[in-house]
């Protein structure tokens, strides 16, 4: 729906305490489903083909092939690719911000697991967005690992203290297996390094 593929590189099962690693895919169009920001990570984008266009700390700019940009952790960011053509390749780091060691990073990946999965399943609006009730049980799961920018933090806090307890007694869930897993061809990582130009080590 949001017109993104990605392709986890390093994550749950072998980070070590090195950075997750995840090769994203953007169509033309594409959008990610709107700025937020991750309050305990940092998050680099590196583009390898296309343009992403990208807005981080008010600040709007084009990354073109090699070139890359980072949002620190609590630092509103918001990413597109504008193009009507061209794919955009961007290989994208996710590391805990300094301090931030009680943090499980690997909750980066669930969280884009559940998402991805709900969005390949059918049940996420045109812009990739779940409905309120599903949206409430993650936003509050994931406090830890994405706020989004929008609507302010005040009405999040009230909406969120009346949605998300309704969305557990009708049996919404913020990690559900089903979807956190792998949802389409698995395409091995060296395979995927190649094409990036990168060592497969």
């Amino acid at each position: 729906m949001t017109g993104e593929y990605a392709v986890i590189l390093r994550g749950t099962e072998d980070r070590g305490e090195g950075p997750g690693v995840v090769y994203l895919t953007a169509r033309p169009g594409a959008a990610v489903v709107g700025e937020h920001f991750h309050p305990n990570m940092i998050e680099r984008f590196t583009v390898f083909s296309g343009r992403l266009d990208a807005c981080i700390a008010g600040k709007t700019f084009c990354l073109g092939p090699g070139q890359s940009a980072t949002a620190e952790a609590g630092v509103a960011h918001d990413w597109w690719n504008s193009s009507k053509t061209d794919e955009a390749q961007i290989l994208i780091e996710i590391q805990r911000a300094h301090g931030a060691d009680h943090i499980d990073p690997n909750r980066f990946e669930l969280l884009i697991g559940m998402l991805f999965g709900l969005a390949n399943a059918g049940k996420v609006d045109k812009k990739g967005r779940p409905s309120p009730l599903q949206a409430a049980v993650i936003a509050r799961e994931f406090a830890d690992v994405i706020v989004f920018t929008r609507p302010p933090p005040a009405i999040q806090r009230v909406a969120l203290s009346i949605l998300a307890p309704l969305a557990n007694l009708l049996g919404y869930r913020a990690i559900d297996p089903i979807y956190c897993k792998p949802h389409a061809h698995i395409t091995p990582a060296a395979e995927i390094l190649d094409r990036a130009g990168l060592p497969a080590t």
